[in-house]
Order: C-alpha cells, then structure tokens, then sequence
C-alpha cells in the first residue's frame, strides 16, 4: 500500500503543497484542534509551522519537547503523501479551512478543523443545519422523537447533522434519509474506520444524500477523547442544537455546552419528568434551552440565526428555507401573496401544466412555506 501511495504522488507533481502542509499538520501526534490553532496563529501558515525552529515551537503553550520533535519528525515524514494517496484510492476529498467549500459556520469557532475528510459532498445549502444529538441507550420514545423531528426539519429543508453514533444519532440520520432530505455525520474515528461498525450501510447512505465528514485521519480508531473534541464540530456546522433524551452524564451535552460557546441556539425535547434518560434535557430546559414539542418550535427559535444566510437576496425570499427551492418552486412560490388568492388564479399565471403547478404547490405546502385555506385559496406563511 505505501508503494502504491509514494507512487501516486511521484506520478502527480500538481499535488498542492499547502494541501499536504495542512495534511502533514493535521497528522502529528499531540497536536490538537487547539494546539495547532495556537501554531496557525502565530507561523501563519501549516509550512511555517514545519520551518520554525524547536525552540520556537516550544513558545507555543502546550508545546513541549516531545510535540515539538513531533512536529520537527513530520516535515521530514512521507506519512501525509500516503495519506493523500489513500484518500484518493477510496474517494475521499479533503477540505482545506481555506477552500471555498469549507462550511462558513465552521470556520467561525475558535478552533476549526485545519483539514476535513470528507465523503460525499458538502454543499452550500447545508448552512442550513441542525444538529440532533441524544443518548446512545435511548428508549423507544426517544428513538421515535428523533426520526420524527429530523424528518420533518428535513422537509422543511434543512440539513441534519448528527455524530453516527448508537441510538438517538443513528435515528436522526434515518429520520432524514427516510424523508428524502441530506444529512451529515460527524465522526470521532476516521473515515475508513466506521464507528460503531455496524453502522457501514448507514454511513454509506448518509455520504449518497449528504456527507460523512471527520479530523482524524483515516485510520484513526475509536478513542474517548476523540468524541467530545468531534461535538465541537457538529455545533460548528448547525444554527442550532436538539437534544433528544440525555442522561446528566450524557456525551451530548458536551455538544451542548460547544454550541453555548458558539452561539448556536439549544432546544431540548422532554421526557417523563421520572425519565432518568431525560434528566439532562430537563435540566437544560429548566436552564433556558428551548422546549421541543414539534418542528415548528425549532424552526421559530432558529429564525433569528438563519436571517443572515438570506442576506443578498431580492426581497421575494421571505425566510430561509426559501433558499433550497428550484426555479419552479420559487417562480410558483412568488405566485403566492400574502392576502389569500384562489387556486384558479395560480394555476393560470404559473405558465406551466396545471398538474405539475398542483404538485409545486403540494410541496410548498408540505415546507410551510404556503398555507391552503378554505376555498381552494393559498396564502404565504411568513
């Protein structure tokens, strides 16, 4: 396999070299999420960082001889070329902090992955993000609250993004895939090693309608650490957090807490007040997370945090699912005021067949974006 790989690179000279800096960076052993933003910060760049002196390393807190032979090792390493190479055998990309399809939230937190692999693909549209998380030993209430919130959000339009994990994470990803909608999964492993791995054909559908993204490299196995440092990524890619069923000593509310730092909004979904699975949610909701009874409840408490990714849009975008319509969609959409109008009068301006305006207006319906009234009239919800 290395063979392989070192002759992968030797036959492609066009390889980026900031992208195998960023690569290498990202590889060292001990440097983490908040140690190589220390680095960035204060080299500039990844080839700085394997250019500067050890003592110069060794300004950086946290730094300390062994992490800065570490990284004096890796400069020198072909370990990044082999992983390159690795990536391109199973398909994987890799984003750079600086691409521009790095997700523009993620970018924002404190200490954002300098590299993502990523399977699938990421797309603008996934700004529009929420993030549901919950216990891994949930019962069958929570599994049902999961799939049902993350395939009405997904409806609505929005991305689903959730950790891959047992439990209330796997139900959120199947929510959203069963209701035709993307979904991304955060993992704390590498992504040629699934974890837990029962959950291979999921992750291979979530990367089919979304992505399946993680930090670590490829191979890296399932380690406690790795999962409460991979919560600050599923924060970082969402407007907001959804709790679904959370002991006090539940992981999620370490995403919990991520998503308080980064100014994402927190919605919980309550259990029997008795429920110890739910104790964590109760207490965040006690501490001024939003009550979860249905979808509306997020979509209402994210529409301040989603006003800005509408910013630039002509003044027919009235919300920001709006944004994840296609032309007809939209063009049908505009047909709509808000006062009632009757069916007759949008069928006869929309230009098109009156079965498939019909069908527009069905799906405009089941968005909420419009709202049938009696009549046969329409009005637009805003």
């Amino acid at each position: 396999m290395f063979q392989k790989a070192r002759a992968f690179v030797t036959q492609n000279p066009e390889v980026d070299p900031q992208l195998l800096a960023a690569l290498r960076l990202s590889l060292v052993d001990g440097v983490g999420p908040r140690i190589r933003q220390a680095l960035l910060t204060r080299f500039g760049t990844p080839q700085n960082v394997f250019d500067a002196p050890s003592a110069e390393l060794m300004e950086i807190d946290g730094v300390g001889p062994k992490i800065a032979a570490s990284v004096v090792a890796a400069g020198h390493s072909r370990q990044a070329e082999d992983e390159l190479a690795r990536c391109r055998e199973l398909g994987i990309d890799l984003i750079l902090r600086d691409d521009p399809g790095y997700p523009p939230a993620l970018s924002r937190i404190c200490d954002p992955p300098g590299v993502l692999f990523c399977r699938g693909r990421l797309e603008p549209r996934d700004e529009l993000a929420v993030a549901i998380v919950g216990s891994r030993r949930c019962t069958v209430y929570g599994r049902q609250q999961a799939e049902r919130l993350a395939g009405a959000l997904a409806r609505a339009g929005l991305t689903i993004v959730s950790g891959l994990a047992r439990g209330i994470d796997a139900a959120a990803h199947r929510g959203a895939l069963e209701a035709g909608g993307r979904t991304i999964a955060v993992l704390g492993t590498g992504l040629a090693n699934i974890y837990p791995p029962e959950h291979g054909e999921l992750a291979t559908a979530v990367a089919q309608h979304g992505a399946v993204v993680a930090e670590v490299p490829l191979d890296t196995a399932a380690l406690p650490g790795l999962f409460p440092q991979r919560n600050r990524i599923i924060a970082g890619l969402s407007l907001g957090v959804v709790v679904v069923e959370a002991s006090r000593n539940s992981g999620a509310l370490h995403t919990v807490r991520h998503a308080l730092e980064q100014g994402r909004e927190v919605f919980a979904v309550p259990g029997r007040i008795d429920s110890l699975a739910s104790e964590g949610c109760h207490d965040i909701i006690r501490d001024g997370a939003v009550l979860v009874r249905h979808a509306d409840d997020i979509l209402q408490g994210l529409g301040p945090l989603a006003a800005p990714v509408c910013s630039g849009v002509d003044g027919s975008v009235h919300t920001a699912r709006e944004l994840l319509l296609d032309d007809q969609e939209r063009r049908i959409l505009n047909l709509v005021p808000i006062d009632p109008v009757p069916v007759d009068q949008i069928l006869r301006d929309a230009g098109i067949e009156p079965s498939r305006a019909l069908a527009t207006l069905t799906v405009l319906e089941m968005r909420r974006l419009i709202r049938r009234l009696p009549g046969s009239q329409y009005c637009r919800v805003t």
